[in-house]
């Protein structure tokens, strides 16, 4: 067998099949991993039907994907947190109460109604939940668990499996998560708390990209929501690595959970990045060790807006900004543009950029081909102009 060094079966012990040990769920089946084929096995795909099933016809009619939980706002509206097809990340610093935040979502979804602010939105054939814990011991998952249990008043609910995979090597979890995908049916949420233990080096870039492509192609093929959670760096604001780099590009929804500086007992949760109009921050403590939601807490908010920063915006979501600006227009002069992007920042962050920064943005996406400028004080436009039609 070739060796993979990102996700190799070898590094268990029986490469075709190990035994879950008994005391462990997943039914104490036994788990088939099956050698890669040699290549006089190997079927090549069709590359044009592949092509042809993924081509984009501007003409088809297609249903936004299906939400999957959701933030009800004082004023009745509602800001999308998660849908089906999609991944989230959730990072923070160690302690910063991260899984207690993933404990209030778990809740939400499994009520399919509103809970505590939010609303679960699963559709009936999609009601089933997986949540993998990779860092903590059995003892701890089982507490977790008990948690969302009493948060939603049922001991044991029947649409909700929980794993501790804390004992076993990243291509083993690796491994399990995707059976336990694959072979689930009804799901519709999956949690990974601890997406690091993954992979053996979280600044590995193969490796996060590899894991990154596995989230999305499980998601997408399955119609499923994966919540990752992640650790932020020590030293600054960013989740951790390589891996941390990646799922915040391919997130649809990136928020951080941090303890408030003005009172430890408090955890703000708010969005960094989102593809959707971006949920309000919320603050919540734990009482009785059961994560509750304050509505009422007063946010500092020249803190939150110090936080933000147009500028540290992946390319991606220069582009998604880029996107709002020009949406109802090809070409659009400079002064305009700089408004444009202002307006463009508040409707999808809710957020402010002051016009130095929108100019800095305007000028950094000039200088890397985001936007177009056919000659000095010409309209912006996103297309090349010297790009050839075809």
């Amino acid at each position: 067998m070739k060796k993979n060094n990102n996700f190799s079966t070898e590094s268990i012990g029986n490469p075709r099949a190990f035994q879950i040990p008994q005391g462990d769920s997943l039914n104490h089946d036994v788990i088939h991993l099956t050698p890669e084929e040699t290549p006089e096995a190997t079927v090549e795909p069709n590359l044009d039907e592949i092509l042809s099933s993924i081509k984009i016809d501007p003409t088809a009619e297609l249903m936004p994907p299906e939400v999957a939980w959701e933030q009800v706002l004082d004023d009745g509206d509602k800001s999308t947190m998660a849908t089906l097809g999609n991944i989230s990340m959730v990072y923070g610093k160690a302690k910063s109460r991260k899984s207690f935040f993933i404990n209030i979502a778990v809740a939400t979804v499994l009520t399919g109604g509103e809970f505590k602010g939010f609303k679960g939105c699963l559709p009936e054939n999609k009601r089933r939940v997986l949540y993998f814990d990779t860092e903590q011991g059995t003892y701890h998952v089982q507490l977790a668990v008990q948690r969302i249990c009493d948060q939603i008043a049922d001991s044991n609910p029947a649409n909700l499996a929980v794993y501790a995979l804390r004992k076993f090597t990243p291509a083993e979890r690796v491994s399990l998560i995707e059976h336990a995908i694959e072979n689930t049916p009804d799901v519709g949420f999956v949690v990974i708390d601890g997406v690091r233990d993954l992979v053996t080096s979280i600044n590995d870039e193969d490796q996060a990209t590899e894991i990154t492509s596995h989230l999305m192609k499980w998601s997408e093929e399955k119609q499923i929501h994966i919540a990752c959670v992640l650790h932020q760096n020590k030293n600054d604001f960013n989740a951790r690595g390589h891996l941390g780099t990646e799922l915040t590009n391919k997130s649809e929804t990136v928020l951080s959970v941090a303890v408030d500086t003005s009172n430890k007992a408090v955890s703000i949760a708010e969005a960094d990045y989102c593809r959707n109009i971006a949920p309000e921050p919320f603050a919540f403590e734990v009482i009785d060790n059961l994560p509750e939601v304050d509505g009422e807490y007063q946010f500092r908010k020249e803190s939150r807006k110090n936080r933000f920063d147009i500028m540290g915006l992946s390319d991606a979501q220069k582009n998604e900004v880029l996107d709002i600006a020009f949406a109802d227009d090809n070409e659009i002069g400079y002064t305009d543009l700089v408004d444009q992007i202002q307006d463009a920042v508040k409707k999808h962050y809710r957020e402010t950029a002051g016009v130095v920064k929108a100019k800095d943005f305007l000028v950094y996406c000039k200088n890397n081909n985001l936007v177009f400028q056919e000659k000095s004080r010409a309209p912006y436009t996103r297309r090349n102009p010297n790009e050839k039609l075809f």
